[in-house]
Protein backbone atom coordinates (compact mmCIF):
# COMPACT_ATOMS: atom_id res chain seq x y z
CA UNK A 1 0.00 0.00 0.00
CA UNK A 2 1.31 3.45 -0.90
CA UNK A 3 0.62 6.28 1.53
CA UNK A 4 0.47 9.93 0.54
CA UNK A 5 3.26 12.01 2.04
CA UNK A 6 0.88 14.15 4.09
CA UNK A 7 -0.55 11.00 5.69
CA UNK A 8 2.82 9.31 6.10
CA UNK A 9 4.73 11.99 8.00
CA UNK A 10 2.38 12.89 10.90
CA UNK A 11 4.53 15.93 11.61
CA UNK A 12 1.92 18.63 12.25
CA UNK A 13 1.77 19.71 15.90
CA UNK A 14 -1.29 18.62 17.91
CA UNK A 15 -3.01 21.51 19.70
CA UNK A 16 -2.54 20.22 23.24
CA UNK A 17 -4.16 22.54 25.80
CA UNK A 18 -2.91 23.64 29.21
CA UNK A 19 -5.94 21.93 30.76
CA UNK A 20 -5.02 18.62 29.12
CA UNK A 21 -1.43 18.87 30.35
CA UNK A 22 -2.70 19.62 33.85
CA UNK A 23 -5.12 16.67 33.70
CA UNK A 24 -2.23 14.37 32.84
CA UNK A 25 -0.11 15.83 35.65
CA UNK A 26 -2.87 15.45 38.24
CA UNK A 27 -4.63 12.26 37.12
CA UNK A 28 -1.76 10.36 35.48
CA UNK A 29 -3.51 10.02 32.14
CA UNK A 30 -5.33 12.09 29.54
CA UNK A 31 -7.65 11.25 26.66
CA UNK A 32 -7.18 13.28 23.48
CA UNK A 33 -9.60 13.52 20.55
CA UNK A 34 -8.50 13.52 16.93
CA UNK A 35 -4.77 13.01 17.37
CA UNK A 36 -4.91 11.50 13.88
CA UNK A 37 -7.43 12.59 11.28
CA UNK A 38 -9.91 10.03 9.98
CA UNK A 39 -7.86 9.69 6.77
CA UNK A 40 -4.58 9.26 8.67
CA UNK A 41 -6.11 6.69 11.02
CA UNK A 42 -7.56 4.69 8.13
CA UNK A 43 -4.25 4.65 6.25
CA UNK A 44 -2.20 3.63 9.26
CA UNK A 45 -4.78 1.09 10.36
CA UNK A 46 -4.14 -0.83 7.16
CA UNK A 47 -0.34 -0.89 7.38
CA UNK A 48 -0.21 -1.59 11.14
CA UNK A 49 -2.84 -4.32 10.89
CA UNK A 50 -1.03 -5.98 7.99
CA UNK A 51 2.32 -5.85 9.81
CA UNK A 52 0.89 -7.07 13.12
CA UNK A 53 -0.87 -10.06 11.56
CA UNK A 54 2.18 -10.91 9.46
CA UNK A 55 4.52 -10.95 12.45
CA UNK A 56 2.14 -12.34 15.08
CA UNK A 57 3.41 -15.64 16.49
CA UNK A 58 0.42 -16.54 18.71
CA UNK A 59 -1.53 -19.35 17.05
CA UNK A 60 -3.15 -21.09 20.02
CA UNK A 61 -6.95 -20.95 20.39
CA UNK A 62 -8.11 -18.55 23.12
CA UNK A 63 -9.19 -21.44 25.32
CA UNK A 64 -5.61 -22.75 25.50
CA UNK A 65 -4.04 -19.45 26.65
CA UNK A 66 -3.52 -18.03 30.13
CA UNK A 67 -5.03 -14.72 31.28
CA UNK A 68 -2.23 -12.66 29.71
CA UNK A 69 -2.49 -14.54 26.42
CA UNK A 70 -6.25 -14.12 26.26
CA UNK A 71 -6.00 -10.36 26.80
CA UNK A 72 -4.55 -9.52 23.38
CA UNK A 73 -2.31 -10.45 20.50
CA UNK A 74 0.90 -8.53 21.25
CA UNK A 75 3.44 -7.77 18.52
CA UNK A 76 6.38 -5.52 19.44
CA UNK A 77 8.80 -3.21 17.64
CA UNK A 78 7.01 -3.28 14.31
CA UNK A 79 8.98 -0.16 13.38
CA UNK A 80 11.98 -2.39 12.76
CA UNK A 81 10.25 -4.59 10.17
CA UNK A 82 7.94 -2.19 8.31
CA UNK A 83 8.88 1.26 7.00
CA UNK A 84 5.32 2.60 7.02
CA UNK A 85 4.85 1.56 10.65
CA UNK A 86 8.19 3.25 11.40
CA UNK A 87 6.73 6.53 10.15
CA UNK A 88 3.93 6.20 12.71
CA UNK A 89 6.23 5.27 15.59
CA UNK A 90 8.73 8.02 14.78
CA UNK A 91 6.02 10.65 14.32
CA UNK A 92 7.12 14.04 15.71
CA UNK A 93 3.44 14.87 16.32
CA UNK A 94 3.01 11.93 18.69
CA UNK A 95 6.41 12.25 20.36
CA UNK A 96 5.83 15.98 20.76
CA UNK A 97 2.65 15.29 22.74
CA UNK A 98 4.61 12.89 24.96
CA UNK A 99 7.31 15.51 25.59
CA UNK A 100 4.81 18.22 26.49
CA UNK A 101 2.83 15.93 28.79
CA UNK A 102 6.00 14.86 30.62
CA UNK A 103 7.24 18.46 30.49
CA UNK A 104 10.67 17.48 29.19
CA UNK A 105 12.74 18.80 26.30
CA UNK A 106 13.39 15.49 24.55
CA UNK A 107 12.00 11.96 24.50
CA UNK A 108 13.35 8.58 23.43
CA UNK A 109 11.57 5.49 22.17
CA UNK A 110 11.30 2.49 24.49
CA UNK A 111 9.35 0.30 22.10
CA UNK A 112 6.08 0.04 20.20
CA UNK A 113 3.51 -2.73 20.38
CA UNK A 114 0.33 -3.59 18.55
CA UNK A 115 -2.32 -4.87 20.98
CA UNK A 116 -5.17 -6.60 19.17
CA UNK A 117 -7.95 -7.89 21.45
CA UNK A 118 -9.77 -10.61 19.53
CA UNK A 119 -13.53 -11.25 19.63
CA UNK A 120 -14.10 -13.07 22.91
CA UNK A 121 -10.68 -11.96 24.15
CA UNK A 122 -10.32 -11.68 27.90
CA UNK A 123 -9.87 -8.70 30.18
CA UNK A 124 -6.53 -6.97 30.60
CA UNK A 125 -5.91 -7.11 34.38
CA UNK A 126 -4.99 -4.12 36.48
CA UNK A 127 -1.26 -3.42 36.22
CA UNK A 128 1.50 -0.80 36.19
CA UNK A 129 3.55 -0.72 32.98
CA UNK A 130 6.70 0.54 34.65
CA UNK A 131 6.91 -2.64 36.72
CA UNK A 132 8.42 -4.14 33.54
CA UNK A 133 10.90 -1.35 32.75
CA UNK A 134 14.41 -0.91 34.27
CA UNK A 135 14.04 2.86 34.19
CA UNK A 136 13.55 3.55 37.91
CA UNK A 137 11.40 6.62 38.41
CA UNK A 138 12.21 8.17 35.03
CA UNK A 139 9.39 10.08 33.37
CA UNK A 140 7.57 7.71 31.01
CA UNK A 141 4.35 7.79 29.02
CA UNK A 142 2.46 5.33 26.83
CA UNK A 143 0.39 6.31 23.81
CA UNK A 144 -2.64 3.99 23.32
CA UNK A 145 -4.54 4.57 20.07
CA UNK A 146 -7.45 2.62 18.54
CA UNK A 147 -7.09 2.21 14.79
CA UNK A 148 -10.82 1.63 14.35
CA UNK A 149 -13.82 3.09 16.14
CA UNK A 150 -14.27 1.12 19.36
CA UNK A 151 -16.98 0.81 21.97
CA UNK A 152 -16.48 0.14 25.65
CA UNK A 153 -17.59 -3.43 25.01
CA UNK A 154 -14.53 -3.97 22.81
CA UNK A 155 -12.11 -3.27 25.65
CA UNK A 156 -11.28 0.43 26.02
CA UNK A 157 -8.99 1.50 28.84
CA UNK A 158 -9.86 2.57 32.40
CA UNK A 159 -7.47 4.28 34.79
CA UNK A 160 -7.23 4.52 38.57
CA UNK A 161 -6.78 8.25 38.96
CA UNK A 162 -3.58 9.72 40.40
CA UNK A 163 -2.02 6.32 41.03
CA UNK A 164 1.16 7.53 39.29
CA UNK A 165 1.79 9.47 42.50
CA UNK A 166 2.14 6.19 44.40
CA UNK A 167 5.05 5.06 42.23
CA UNK A 168 5.73 1.34 42.42
CA UNK A 169 2.96 -0.40 44.36
CA UNK A 170 4.62 -3.44 45.90
CA UNK A 171 3.21 -6.95 45.44
CA UNK A 172 1.13 -6.01 42.42
CA UNK A 173 3.42 -7.91 40.10
CA UNK A 174 3.10 -8.77 36.44
CA UNK A 175 -0.13 -8.86 34.44
CA UNK A 176 -2.07 -11.83 35.77
CA UNK A 177 -5.09 -12.94 37.80
CA UNK A 178 -3.01 -12.13 40.89
CA UNK A 179 -2.36 -8.54 39.77
CA UNK A 180 -6.07 -8.09 39.03
CA UNK A 181 -7.05 -9.28 42.51
CA UNK A 182 -4.33 -7.31 44.32
CA UNK A 183 -4.91 -4.03 42.52
CA UNK A 184 -8.71 -4.33 42.60
CA UNK A 185 -8.51 -4.48 46.38
CA UNK A 186 -5.92 -1.68 46.40
CA UNK A 187 -8.22 0.56 44.34
CA UNK A 188 -11.25 -0.32 46.48
CA UNK A 189 -9.60 0.07 49.86
CA UNK A 190 -7.85 3.30 48.83
CA UNK A 191 -11.15 4.66 47.43
CA UNK A 192 -9.49 5.64 44.20
CA UNK A 193 -11.67 7.09 41.43
CA UNK A 194 -11.67 5.03 38.24
CA UNK A 195 -12.34 6.80 34.95
CA UNK A 196 -12.03 6.22 31.23
CA UNK A 197 -13.55 3.41 29.25
CA UNK A 198 -16.33 4.00 26.76
CA UNK A 199 -16.26 4.62 23.04
CA UNK A 200 -13.29 6.08 21.19
CA UNK A 201 -12.92 7.02 17.55
CA UNK A 202 -10.10 5.82 15.35
CA UNK A 203 -7.24 8.29 15.82
CA UNK A 204 -8.25 9.32 19.34
CA UNK A 205 -5.66 8.42 21.96
CA UNK A 206 -4.96 8.10 25.63
CA UNK A 207 -1.58 8.87 27.15
CA UNK A 208 -0.78 7.48 30.60
CA UNK A 209 2.17 7.57 32.95
CA UNK A 210 4.18 4.38 33.45
CA UNK A 211 3.04 4.10 37.08
CA UNK A 212 -0.66 4.78 36.43
CA UNK A 213 -2.81 1.74 37.20
CA UNK A 214 -4.98 0.75 34.25
CA UNK A 215 -7.02 -2.14 32.92
CA UNK A 216 -9.42 -3.03 30.10
CA UNK A 217 -12.45 -5.32 30.00
CA UNK A 218 -12.78 -8.24 27.62
CA UNK A 219 -14.02 -7.89 24.06
CA UNK A 220 -17.58 -9.18 23.93
CA UNK A 221 -18.16 -8.06 20.34
CA UNK A 222 -17.53 -9.86 17.05
CA UNK A 223 -14.81 -7.38 15.94
CA UNK A 224 -11.13 -7.27 16.87
CA UNK A 225 -10.10 -4.25 18.94
CA UNK A 226 -7.13 -2.95 16.93
CA UNK A 227 -4.83 -0.74 19.00
CA UNK A 228 -1.32 0.59 18.47
CA UNK A 229 0.86 1.77 21.34
CA UNK A 230 4.17 3.60 21.62
CA UNK A 231 6.16 3.96 24.86
CA UNK A 232 8.32 7.04 25.39
CA UNK A 233 10.70 8.11 28.16
CA UNK A 234 12.59 11.29 28.98
CA UNK A 235 15.97 11.66 27.32
CA UNK A 236 18.68 11.57 29.99
CA UNK A 237 17.15 8.67 31.93
CA UNK A 238 19.58 6.06 33.20
CA UNK A 239 19.17 2.31 33.41
CA UNK A 240 18.21 1.21 36.92
CA UNK A 241 19.27 -2.09 38.53
CA UNK A 242 16.63 -4.61 37.40
CA UNK A 243 14.16 -5.20 40.22
CA UNK A 244 12.69 -8.40 38.76
CA UNK A 245 13.22 -10.91 35.96
CA UNK A 246 10.95 -8.95 33.63
CA UNK A 247 13.10 -5.84 33.98
CA UNK A 248 16.25 -7.85 33.30
CA UNK A 249 14.65 -9.26 30.15
CA UNK A 250 13.67 -5.76 29.08
CA UNK A 251 17.19 -4.47 29.80
CA UNK A 252 18.59 -7.06 27.43
CA UNK A 253 15.87 -6.79 24.78
CA UNK A 254 15.00 -3.09 24.55
CA UNK A 255 18.06 -1.39 26.10
CA UNK A 256 20.80 -3.43 24.40
CA UNK A 257 22.04 -4.84 27.73
CA UNK A 258 23.22 -1.42 28.94
CA UNK A 259 24.56 -1.67 32.49
CA UNK A 260 22.73 -0.09 35.41
CA UNK A 261 23.77 3.49 36.05
CA UNK A 262 24.50 4.24 32.40
CA UNK A 263 22.34 6.37 30.08
CA UNK A 264 19.35 4.52 28.64
CA UNK A 265 20.36 5.31 25.09
CA UNK A 266 20.79 2.11 23.10
CA UNK A 267 20.48 1.66 19.34
CA UNK A 268 16.76 0.81 19.70
CA UNK A 269 16.08 4.01 21.67
CA UNK A 270 16.45 6.95 19.28
CA UNK A 271 15.44 10.46 20.25
CA UNK A 272 12.03 10.99 18.60
CA UNK A 273 11.53 14.57 19.72
CA UNK A 274 12.84 17.07 18.90
CA UNK A 275 13.55 15.91 15.35
CA UNK A 276 17.18 16.22 14.30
Amino acid sequence: MTLHDDVLTLDGEYALTAAEIEHFREKGYVRLAGVLSAAEAAAYRQVIRDAALKHNRETRPLAERDTYGKAFLQVMNLWRVDEAVRQFVFSPRLAGIAARLMQVDAVRLYHDQALFKEPGGGHTPWHQDQYYWPLGDAATVTLWMPLIDISGEMGSMSFAEATHRHGFVSAGGQISDDSEAFFEEFVRSSRLPVSGGGAMAAGDATFHSGWTLHRAPGNVTDRTREVMTVIYYADGATVSPPANDNQEADRQTWLDGIAAGHPAAGPLNPVLFPVG
